[in-house]
């Protein structure tokens, strides 16, 4: 259902609104790049400092702008089980084709409460469910047994796993019957996801350069490994340069230095660091991205 380039689209905003022309010019680029999808409303989507009201409108902008021609997979997580109910079943209803719900942060749940909020959610809704699991920004880690056991829900149909750990999601596959959908949650860490079975990525980097990350999975999926490794060395520099700040300090500014976006942020998120920026400018030169000023 879900395999290939799905990109962790960033959310422009243009004095201090969501910039609804350069949503729809960033849509046309992944549309064109033969992205598998795009996934609107994540952490790079800025999630946590929108509004309900901006958080529905985006996820239907990109429905609307997309015309079917990729699928959208809809964030729609929170650390509420109840506001999480309420934003799927939104994502639902305007036809998105999955939603991406991540783990709840700050409460820090134990196992048996992540069981028991995406049965919740499951409950309630009947679109394609990506779990969302990133110890690093929640706090709280998605066991493998406990992804197991959600796999048997009829809904849930996959995993965003950005735990970093490879055994961790060697087993999560193990346990895991063929159709479950694992998606690396980790530029760097793509290539060696799907030697080991996943499907695919939700990419932060395919922002930037969406085909070379399209081609990437293409490639592996066709047979052509020696070409999957080449663009997977080319593209770490970039993968690195996407972390250097908090995600998605340094794709904003990469964006913005294409002249695809404004740069600009919301609070408490800040701009780059000069001397970050100044890193970032030279390799996006050295990838061709911009020219010299």
């Amino acid at each position: 259902m879900f395999q290939g380039c799905f990109t962790a689209l960033v959310t422009p905003f243009k004095d201090g609104r969501i910039d609804e022309d350069a949503l729809k010019r960033l849509l046309k680029i992944q549309i064109d790049a033969g992205v598998s999808g795009v996934v609107p409303c994540g952490t790079t989507g800025e999630s946590a400092t929108l509004s309900y009201e901006e958080h529905n409108r985006v996820i239907e902008l990109t429905k609307e702008f997309t015309e079917g021609r990729i699928k959208v997979l809809a964030g729609t997580g929170s650390n509420s089980t109840s506001e999480t109910i309420m934003l799927t079943k939104h994502a639902e209803e305007v036809g998105a084709d999955g939603a991406l719900l991540i783990t709840p942060y700050y409460n820090k749940p134990t196992q048996r409460g992540l069981l028991e909020h995406y049965r919740k959610v499951s409950e309630h809704t009947s679109i394609p469910i990506i779990l969302y699991n990133v110890p690093g920004r929640t706090g709280v880690n998605m066991l493998p047994e406990t992804v197991a056991r959600l796999s048997e829900l009829e809904n849930i149909v996959g995993i965003k796993e950005a735990s970093g750990d490879l055994d961790q999601v060697s087993k999560i596959i193990e346990l895991t019957d063929q159709d479950f959908t694992v998606l690396s949650g980790d530029d760097s860490l793509t290539l060696p996801m799907l030697a080991i079975g996943g499907r695919g990525v939700i990419s932060v980097t395919s922002n930037i350069l969406p085909r070379e990350v399209s081609l990437l999975c293409a490639h592996f999926f066709d047979g052509r490994l020696e070409e999957a490794r080449k663009l997977h060395q080319k593209l770490q520099p970039l993968n690195r340069a996407m972390f250097m700040e908090t995600n998605p300090i340094p794709v904003k500014t990469a964006l913005s230095m294409m002249g695809l976006i404004e740069e600009e942020l919301r609070l408490p998120l800040t701009t780059m660091a000069d001397a970050n920026r100044a890193r970032l400018e030279e390799l996006l030169k050295n990838y061709g991205l911009i020219g010299e000023a």
